[in-house]
């Protein structure tokens, strides 16, 4: 049985951030990942301007800088017989934060590990899962954890974090039930190859919409990171239809990559992601917090999960650090992250969710097949939703800064 200030579960971006940042204020802190690596394709892979100030103020900028991305500058929606309708134009921000990093998330994840196993109090436990809580007197005391033999251990904290995603198993364990929001589509990714004669911006995002269904192309260097979306529940109807039914959807969908659609080898190619929206009515309970998608999963429309979550580390480390390292944790410090954390969760579900009614579920449902006229009206002729969107996309509604004891001077990297 083990011992740590602060037993953080799940080593994505904020798993990780919070583990970088508490280990820096001095705090001991463990971070489980069930995994053995951080190599699964087809996670968020947006790093927006919010996280890329939050690193230069960690001191981490120039590492940050030298792993491999590309940046995506404006987000723009192709009309047909007219000239494409910017909705959100990231270079009229103040640089050096007027653009969007995109990068494979398992990037992003081993430069924080790197940085965080610099603290001497951070330890990172891969191939661990968390398969319970530890409780005593009315208090979470810590976990149950699988180690990579299979063998049940328990690690015993002042403080439970989950970050263990939609699917946590900390908050079911906890008993905290989310309220779920209606989304009207579900997404399949996929890759296809790009030749090295197509040019083009790198990082771009290239829509196509069809009654009942839509297309998503994201540039990269040499392939299309393809989101196919369709209505929910239609997953095994698309896999009955077969490969060449999808293949087809495909090439009527963008008919100018119908070429290499042959790259879709088989069903297998086809990562499902099961989109949700919720909100958990409490984020806590005495002895555990949750946060990112364990305490509100996003839809991915806007790409802004992965910042919000890493916005949720840098309050959850700034207000429960000096409580941590007194060795003593009370409900009132975790009340005070999640009322911190909460407007910013909700504001952005709405944008979400406006989103999903005026412009998906009308596509969804085949009554549109290309973006509702308001919605156009909006990008072309209101100069101020021109303005607000870039900075709403970048920052969001409460970005965080890096607490006092986490800031670094920059660091030149070996």
């Amino acid at each position: 049985m083990e011992t740590t200030g602060c037993a953080v579960v799940g080593g994505g971006p904020a798993g990780m951030m919070l583990g970088l940042l508490l280990a820096r204020a001095g705090v001991k802190v463990t971070v489980l990942e069930k995994h053995s690596d951080f190599l699964r394709d087809f996670r968020g892979d947006t790093v927006h301007p919010s996280t890329i100030r939050l690193i230069d103020e960690l001191g981490l900028g120039a590492e940050f800088r030298r792993l491999p991305q590309s940046r995506l500058s404006n987000v723009a929606f192709p009309v047909p017989g007219g000239p494409p309708v910017t909705m959100g134009d990231f270079d009229a921000l103040p640089a050096p934060y007027n653009y969007v990093a995109m990068m494979p998330q398992w990037d992003f994840l081993n430069f924080l590990a790197d940085a965080a196993a610099r603290e001497p109090g951070f330890t990172l436990l891969m191939s661990h899962a968390a398969t319970g809580l530890v409780r005593n007197g009315g208090r979470v005391r810590g976990i149950r954890v699988r180690t990579p033999d299979g063998a049940e251990d328990e690690l015993l904290a002042d403080l439970v974090i989950a970050t263990d995603g939609r699917h946590s198993t900390l908050r079911s364990a906890a008993g905290l039930a989310p309220k779920e929001f209606p989304v009207p589509f579900d997404a399949w990714w996929f890759r296809l190859p790009r030749h090295a004669s197509e040019h083009g911006a790198v990082a771009g995002i290239v829509p196509a919409f069809g009654r009942g269904e839509a297309l998503v192309a994201l540039l990269r260097n040499d392939y299309y990171q393809m989101g196919y979306l369709a209505p929910k529940g239609t997953d095994v109807r698309i896999r009955a239809e077969g490969l060449e039914g999808f293949r087809r959807r495909i090439a009527a969908l963008r008919p100018d990559l119908a070429d290499r659609v042959d790259a879709i080898a088989s069903l297998e190619d086809l990562h499902w992601l099961d989109v949700r929206m919720d909100r958990l009515r409490s984020w806590h309970i005495n002895g555990l917090l949750c946060i990112g998608d364990a305490a509100h999963a996003m839809s991915p429309a806007g790409g802004v999960g992965i910042n919000l979550a890493v916005q949720d580390a840098v309050a959850a480390a700034e207000c429960l650090a000096p409580a941590l390292l007194r060795g003593r944790v009370t409900v009132e410090d975790l009340v005070k992250v999640e009322r911190r954390r909460r407007m910013p969760t909700v504001v952005v579900q709405t944008v979400q969710r406006l989103m999903h009614r005026t412009v998906f579920a009308p596509i969804m449902t085949g009554k549109k097949s290309r973006l509702p006229p308001a919605v156009l009206y909006v990008g072309r002729r209101v100069p101020a939703v021109r303005r607000i969107m870039p900075r709403f996309i970048a920052f969001g509604p409460r970005p965080e800064h890096a607490p006092a004891f986490a800031r670094r001077a920059q660091r030149t990297p070996t």
